[in-house]
């Protein structure tokens, strides 16, 4: 079977000029650079050696919008320009490949994708082979039995060739080819700039795709209430983002169907116009290529008299003779090998800018010199390389190998055991700063150790997130790459180090022998290179900071809640075991009962959990409403039944069996795992790079999703106990984010009935239904609450119809009432937005940043999504920020009064402290005066502060 060949030009010239970048050997002497076509040809001659096409055609990029543009106007939008170094190289490959007699294909509209897509479809339709040679693993897709994708990639320094045909992606991945265009739709991808589902990655993706097969059966059962697996915060994420998770699987699927040029025959290999190839490779100075394919009948084209007496006097390009005589055809990293670094493993730059020495520190003299070196330079640019341990009872069972510190362009290795008690001093000074990548990580680890980590002050990973909040994943690869145009990825591939899916490091190899010297070294060139990037991009991260006008943000108020998160983590609160499995026997018998008084309703047994069989039993047995209808059958997802409720007790003893059951999944048998066996407490990761608004978030497990609003829910908040001696104080903050929307808006009603300490849910009761304060009821009041609380997410009439149940007219009356009312409430509102449109994003009171491109999307949902977000950003972005300027004080006090209580939970707007019963007095003291103190509006801040044996009790 003949074999027709595609390759992604874009890919595969923009992964060759960043795998040469920093050689000066691969340049013209006219200034012109040559290092991505001297690597795109390197690995056409490799390909045309190993697989000898046929048919051979090559994509490019057109610089202009495309179709996935017109769906999303940000698309790629987070990219930076193509750097014009290699710029000038596109129009010199293509006119080398004419000379070669190589078809281009390019079309306005479209990606090279998308050109990959069509022709491999074409290819198959005509029963040809399929090869695609890219760098793009979205080109996974497109695998088949008869379509193979090609992936170079760079091991020891030579660069070969991964093969993922249908069986080789099944085989990585668990799923079929055509179902990475699901995984994408799930997970967005940060490069291209599509969104998917907020808090997906690849590995929930691919564990949702491998359970459900498409995202369209997903959000089916999902809705249908047939996704058990499916809970807690990934399925709100799902839910809330449904929108965004078609649309990005849109925006990944490649076009199989392009209107491009499908001619088998003028894609066919043909001979080479020898003399035109010769003159270009002259040009370029491309001596091994002219002698590998004869091009010069033995002739010494570079070594001519008169161009060597002409650069004889130049050191520059003798170094490019000599280096260009290295290169083998397979092996393109060999380009720019630098002669003059023989004491470093680093002995080339293949990304801009990267630059540095690894130097063991191996005596205790070498250690003081270093120390003092650290003072001298007044901060410790540091990165940890750690190791997992099996059965060690530690908060993060992992132990510290090695500490990297980088002054300056070298990077010291110090082994961390041997010298800890040297390096203690270095890691608890309180003057000397400290910078590193995810410092909260760092301190806890240190703390197992029995440091007190002090002024971890500037932490990259944090600095990264307030630049762009939406983002979601902040590695320092990325980082370096979007603020320092560095390419660290293809860095360490250089030097032979490949990384695992996780990012972690399985060898280092000596491009000299291809020796593994990551261990007879004592050197891990990742972390060294993690070390150097955090000293050359904080600078630049500052600088960006403080353009925004962020800077006060990160420097008073992130960087210490780093640490005082740390401490919450590694502290942990203590969670009764015992009273898990008494409220676990507890739910299950309540379970049995609610069952029973299900089946004797229904007047049958039957699987309460298939929705087809409750929707027999509720719409043709019982001949109940329907509602709407999937393709599975009834649906019979809580939106429905909520509907029909109050038409016969069936359906509320259904919703009682559906949370109950969550409950016991999530809660009870969910929480067991993550209690520590020696402290006997949950230590939960805090995450502060997670939310776009500043809100805090936890996992394993997540603390801050706790139910509240049922009683059985709330009761579930028993098994979290203070140590003996202690109690649990609580405060809450009364309404922060009503008195942040005061505050923001200036609306003169609000701010007087704040003020006038009048209940506002009440008030507004009154003023919306227009009935007397007196007069207002319970549920009046509930549903003034509603609209207030619904307001600051910026709901709609339909959103407000569901939630309190009723029309939606008379839902949209409320809330036009409502902003009649509170008029600067509805200014607000409306010139929020229309400045995000304008500035295209919005901020705090204290300087954060959210950027909202959806506001300029064509899609109408889309821009929906913009305008609430900004809407709201502002109110409980600011909320957030006060609550963590509330926590800063309440810690800070409790240190300087040298209290043996502390914060061991942060829920939102809800502060819990473990105190020492004889300090109770103080701790009540601290909490309100810190916390009403933390800012200052044109409303009082107000505090709720009660105490228990349980959080329970204390709630």
């Amino acid at each position: 079977m003949k074999k027709l060949v595609v390759i992604d030009g874009n890919s595969i010239l923009n992964r060759a000029f960043y795998a040469i970048m920093g050689s000066k050997a691969l340049m013209t002497p006219d200034g012109t650079y040559t290092n991505a076509v001297y690597g795109f040809l390197a690995i056409l001659f490799k390909m045309l050696e190993d697989e000898k096409p046929d048919y051979l055609v090559v994509a490019f990029d057109v610089h202009a919008p495309t179709k996935r543009h017109e769906m999303y106007a940000d698309y790629k939008g987070t990219r930076k320009g193509m750097p014009d170094e290699l710029k000038m190289q596109m129009p010199i490959i293509k006119e080398v490949l004419n000379a070669m007699n190589i078809k281009i294909l390019e079309m306005a509209g479209y990606e090279a994708d998308d050109i990959l897509g069509t022709l491999s479809r074409y290819g198959e339709e005509n029963g040809v082979d399929v090869k695609l040679l890219t760098g793009d693993r979205d080109s996974f897709q497109l695998a088949t039995d008869h379509t193979t994708i090609l992936l170079p990639r760079t091991k020891g320094g030579k660069t070969e060739t991964d093969i993922f045909d249908k069986d080789a992606i099944v085989e990585t991945y668990g799923v079929l080819p055509v179902q990475m265009i699901e995984v994408k739709g799930l997970m967005g991808d940060s490069s291209d700039n599509i969104p998917g589902v907020p808090g997906i990655g690849e590995k929930t993706a691919l564990k949702l795709i491998k359970e459900f097969d498409n995202i369209e059966n997903l959000y089916n059962k999902l809705e249908a209430e047939e996704a058990p697996s499916v809970k807690g915060k990934l399925k709100e994420n799902l839910l809330n983002n449904k929108e965004l998770a078609f649309l990005s699987k849109k925006l990944g699927t490649i076009d199989v169907d392009a209107p491009i040029e499908k001619d088998l025959e003028s894609f066919e290999v043909k001979e080479w116009n020898k003399e035109e190839v010769y003159k270009l490779f002259k040009v370029l100075r491309f001596k091994r290529f002219i002698d590998r394919f004869n091009l010069s009948n033995g002739d010494v084209l570079f070594l001519e008299q008169d161009e060597k007496s002409n650069n004889a006097d130049s050191a520059e390009n003798q170094n490019i003779e000599q280096n260009e005589s290295q290169v083998k055809i397979d092996d393109v990293q060999q380009a720019q090998k630098d002669n003059n670094a023989e004491n470093s493993i680093l002995s080339s730059q293949p990304s801009k800018n990267i630059n540095f020495e690894i130097k063991n520190i191996e005596s205790e003299n070498e250690l003081d010199d270093l120390i003092k070196s650290i003072y001298e330079c007044g901060q410790m640019n540091v990165a940890f390389e750690i190791d997992d341990i099996v059965n060690f009872d530690i908060v993060i069972p992992k132990k510290i190998m090695n500490v990297y510190i980088t002054i300056n362009y070298s990077v010291y290795s110090v082994e961390f055991k041997p010298n800890w008690q040297k390096l203690k001093p270095l890691f608890e000074d309180e003057k000397l700063l400290k910078v590193g990548h995810d410092v909260k990580f760092y301190m806890i680890l240190l703390m197992q150790y029995g440091f007190k980590p002090a002024n971890f002050g500037f932490d990259t990973k944090i600095a990264a997130y307030l630049l762009n909040s939406n983002v979601g994943k902040y590695p320092i690869n990325d980082i370096a790459l979007t603020y320092l145009n560095m390419d660290v990825d293809g860095f360490l591939e250089a030097h032979g180090v490949v990384l695992d899916k996780k990012g972690k490091q399985t060898s280092l190899f000596d491009e000299a022998n291809g020796e593994d010297i990551s261990e007879n070294k004592n050197e891990n060139l990742k972390i060294a290179t993690e070390s150097y990037i955090v000293s050359q991009i904080k600078p630049v991260l500052e600088t960006k900071l403080k353009e925004i006008g962020s800077y006060e943000l990160f420097l008073n108020i992130e960087m210490p809640t780093a640490a005082i998160l740390a401490e919450m983590q590694y502290v942990g609160i203590y969670a009764d075991e015992e009273e898990i499995y008494k409220f676990g026997e507890h739910l299950k018998r309540n379970l049995e009962e609610l069952r029973i008084d299900i089946f004797k309703q229904a007047g049958e047994d039957f699987n309460i959990n298939s929705p087809q069989q409750l929707g027999h039993i509720l719409f043709e047995k019982l001949e109940l409403p329907t509602g709407r209808k999937n393709k599975t059958g009834y649906s019979t997802d809580v939106e429905t039944l909520e509907k029909i409720k109050n038409l016969h007790p069936i359906v509320q003893k259904i919703l009682d069996y559906r949370q109950v059951m969550k409950l016991n999944s999530t809660y009870v048998e969910g929480l067991i795992p993550f209690i520590h066996s020696k402290t006997g407490r949950i230590h939960s990761y805090f995450h502060q790079t997670i939310t776009a608004t500043g809100r805090l978030s936890s996992s394993d497990p997540n603390l801050q999703n706790i139910p509240t609003r049922t009683k059985l829910g709330q009761k579930l908040r028993k098994v979290f106990k203070p140590e003996k001696g202690k109690i649990f104080v609580d405060a809450d903050y009364s309404q922060i984010e009503l008195r942040v929307l005061a505050h923001v808006a200036k609306d003169e009603k609000m701010i007087k009935a704040f003020n006038d300490g009048i209940d506002i849910h009440t008030m507004t009761a009154s003023q919306v239904f227009d009935v007397p304060v007196e007069e207002v009821s319970k549920q009046l009041r509930s549903r003034a609450k509603a609209v207030n609380f619904g307001i600051v997410y910026g709901i709609s009439d339909f959103g407000l119809a569901e939630q309190i149940g009723m029309k939606r007219s008379e839902a949209k009356e409320y809330i036009n009432k409502y902003l009649e009312t509170y008029s600067g409430i509805d200014n607000f509102m409306k010139t929020v937005v229309e400045k995000a449109k304008e500035d295209g994003y919005v901020k705090t009171e204290y300087g954060r940043v959210r950027y909202i491109p959806e506001l300029a999307n064509s899609n109408y949902m889309i821009r929906q999504f913009g305008s609430r977000a900004a809407m709201n950003t502002p109110i409980q972005g600011t909320a957030a920020d006060i609550m963590k300027i509330a926590m800063i004080k309440v810690s800070n006090e409790l240190k300087k009064r040298n209290l043996k209580s502390r914060i061991v939970l942060q829920i939102h707007d809800e502060l819990l402290v473990e105190t020492v019963i004889s300090e109770k007095e103080q701790v009540y003291e601290i909490l309100r005066e810190c916390m009403t103190n933390a800012a200052k509006l044109l409303v009082p801040l107000e505090v709720e502060i009660s105490e228990g044996k349980s959080w329970f009790q204390a709630k």
